[in-house]
């Protein structure tokens, strides 16, 4: 290869973002104190991305370039015991959050049942590449966890979907829908396993033995299998610019509603009531006229003037 091209090539890496999905639950008695530490540990790492901190454990996703992220995570297992191989990587051609935020929750994902306790009660992991074989299983119900606007672009074959619009609503769908005396075995799964570690603890309360979770979630998977042998279908949501990925955790083709964060598709972009940056289809009512021109005047000024009215 030419010199020139090599480091044409060394640039483009240097560029690329690198970004951990991250959580972990472990008891932190005082949540204030592990903040303000990790605060001062990143600071000369210049990463972005999202840090939740609770009394039950961390969540979240974070980005740098280089060796931050390597760093980043020995910080966090020196504070926190979080192991490197529960980490999800993937990369991204831009940066893919404004900065870094760390944040004090009272969950790290709210549930509001408080007997659904992951440290004491969680289902039983099941690695990536054990997954088709478990949900292959006649007698297994496959359970998704997420909201409705991230199962609408990807789900595994033959899953239940809740069709639930936030993770609170879960339980009442169990409830409602599945009878421990009857639904035996149950497999579930969520974007990177934090979803799930709560909710095979709360099922798990209610009397179901049991109950099986995607190790790692859907990214491990997606990070994991080939394409050709995989039984998920679609690409997954993902909560920050690339908005989805696919197999490889490859930037996937959808893009979000700034106003509403549906994931819109080439096809959703060209519904008369899609204007970017102001509403989709999915939006487009919810939103008086005033509220529009509001949103417009936000766009243009993000955007400037030319790009804006492209």
């Amino acid at each position: 290869m030419p010199l020139q091209k090599r480091r044409l090539l060394r640039y483009k890496m240097s560029m690329t973002y690198n970004v951990a999905a991250l959580y972990q639950f472990v008891a932190i008695p005082d949540t204030a104190a592990l903040r303000l530490s990790l605060k001062e540990a990143f600071a000369p790492l210049d990463i972005c991305g999202t840090l939740l901190v609770a009394p039950e454990g961390i969540n979240g996703t974070l980005a740098g370039r280089g060796d931050a992220i390597e760093k980043m995570l020995a910080i966090l297992n020196e504070k926190t015991g979080l192991p490197r191989d529960a980490v999800k990587f993937s990369t991204a051609p831009e940066k893919p959050f404004n900065r870094l935020k760390i944040r004090l929750k009272r969950e790290l994902i709210t549930f509001n049942q408080p007997h659904a306790d992951p440290n004491t009660l969680a289902g039983t992991y099941v690695e990536a590449q054990d997954w088709n074989k478990l949900i292959s299983d006649p007698d297994v119900v496959v359970l998704d966890t997420r909201n409705r606007y991230e199962t609408v672009i990807g789900v595994f074959d033959k899953a239940l979907d809740p069709q639930i619009d936030k993770f609170t609503d879960f339980a009442e769908y169990v409830k409602q829908n599945l009878d421990a005396t009857k639904h035996k075995k149950i497999a579930m799964y969520c974007t990177g396993g934090i979803r799930c570690e709560k909710a095979s603890a709360y099922m798990r309360a209610e009397g179901f033995e049991e109950v099986y979770h995607l190790k790692g979630g859907i990214l491990k998977y997606l990070e994991t299998i080939p394409a050709d042998e995989s039984k998920w279908q679609g690409e997954c949501y993902v909560f920050d610019k690339r908005m989805a990925v696919g197999h490889g955790l490859t930037t996937g083709n959808y893009s979000m509603c700034f106003c509403c964060g549906y994931p819109l598709s080439a096809e959703d972009k060209k519904h008369p009531a899609f204007e970017e940056g102001v509403s989709c289809a999915h939006c487009h009512a919810d939103s008086s006229e005033e509220d529009k021109q509001r949103f417009r005047a936000r766009h243009q000024r993000m955007t400037g003037p030319e790009q804006a009215a492209q």
